[in-house]
């Protein structure tokens, strides 16, 4: 017998999981005093400046449609961050400001994959990876990223899991939700893994201005730059989540089709939040500097505590999480972090909702005020004592 909820409704979309991220902090909105480390969003505002930029533009009368691609103002100065920030070479016709780095994911995605085509995603990886996948129909090759192998790509295991249909390789440095950043040296041996199996290479670095070392490298600076498609936002580097501003650097072959997506997907990105993103790229950095220094110590600290009490942790390199081993609880990732939250209020993002490769793993959220993370962080440690 058919669910009348599902009758007439995409069975690939009613089959597709919903995020396991999502599902924790419904429960933990429903526990009073919960700390949150969940969710990835910082606990920071949104500078003045940028919001006074948003506010004087609506005043101006700048609340119009503008063109799909964004407006010529912040494509001009988004080209020059990524060539200097990111160091390889983009115009301004090189770029689309997209609704956040999710529909710039989306769209680069839809740009370059037929249904069927074979798409490699990281394992453990951010889940809207794989729905995106789904959506639009292509086959999901998950490659393991490993405690062995220090949570990397590497070209044995990219090797065995890619097919003659593969048609894109995901990366994802800094990792959401691993911390992990792929060095030049390996990035160079994954351009080269990708250019010999004819893969278009769809780079997520949202987490390119959040590093604790200087590991990170765009893979479009060492890759082919015309099978490479980067992706950036504004909402971790700016505090600016619910701005919903990201951007797409690529070659021109798939800028035109990402622009032509742009007009079904959202027709363009409002008007006064693209001001303010020009506000926050072209003014005082000084908030980018603020946040990049409270996570590093934040990590630091974290690390010290869980290492001080035996808990196997993977130090992050960039991105602002921390991978936690909790297999000594005993219990399955989702049970133990459905355990924690009811019994001792902290919210935390169990490994299995980034994949099977999670199971054993919860991921920490360093985006709190450090007080309620450092409780959050005692707890957890009560908890894998017993």
């Amino acid at each position: 017998m058919i669910d009348q909820h599902l009758a007439g409704v995409s069975a690939g979309i009613a089959a597709m999981p919903r995020s396991g991220i999502r599902e924790i902090m419904d429960a933990a909105w429903q526990v009073p005093d919960a700390i949150l480390l969940a969710v990835g969003e910082p606990n920071f505002p949104t500078p003045a400046h940028v919001v006074e930029a948003a506010h004087a533009a609506a005043l101006d009368g700048k609340t119009g449609y503008v063109s799909n691609a964004g407006i010529p103002e912040l494509r001009d100065a988004l080209s020059a961050k990524v060539r200097g920030r990111n160091r390889y070479d983009v115009t301004p016709e090189n770029i689309i400001v997209t609704c956040g780095g999710v529909e710039g994911i989306f769209a680069s995605l839809a740009a370059v994959l037929e249904p069927g085509d074979g798409i490699l995603l990281p394992d453990p990886g951010w889940p809207n990876f794989t729905m995106m996948a789904r959506i639009l129909r292509a086959r999901v090759l998950p490659y393991p990223l490993v405690a062995a192998n220090d949570f990397l790509p590497t070209i044995e295991d990219l090797e065995r899991v890619c097919d003659s249909g593969a048609r894109v390789l995901l990366l994802n440095s800094p990792s959401n939700p691993l911390g992990a950043v792929i060095d030049r040296e390996r990035m160079a041996e994954i351009a080269a893994f990708a250019e010999a199996h004819d893969l278009w290479i769809v780079s997520d670095e949202c987490y390119d201005a959040t590093l604790f070392d200087d590991r990170f490298v765009s893979a479009a600076a060492v890759a082919d730059p015309e099978r490479t498609i980067a992706i950036y936002t504004f909402s971790k580097t700016y505090a600016m989540t619910g701005w919903r501003v990201g951007y797409v650097a690529s070659p021109a072959r798939a800028t035109v089709q990402i622009a032509k997506l742009q007009e079904p997907l959202i027709s363009c990105v409002n008007a006064p939040a693209q001001y303010a993103a020009l506000a926050a790229l072209t003014g005082p950095q000084d908030i980018v500097a603020e946040m990049n220094r409270a996570y590093h110590e934040r990590r630091d600290e974290v690390c010290r505590r869980l290492a001080a009490a035996g808990v196997p942790v993977l130090l992050p390199s960039g991105a602002f999480y921390v991978w936690v081993d909790v297999r000594a609880a005993g219990l399955p990732s989702r049970d133990f972090a459905f355990t924690l939250l009811r019994e001792r209020a902290v919210a935390v993002a169990p490994g299995t909702a980034f994949g099977p490769g999670g199971e054993g793993f919860a991921r920490i959220s360093l985006a709190t005020e450090p007080s309620a993370l450092y409780e959050g962080i005692d707890r957890l440690i009560a908890a894998l004592d017993g």
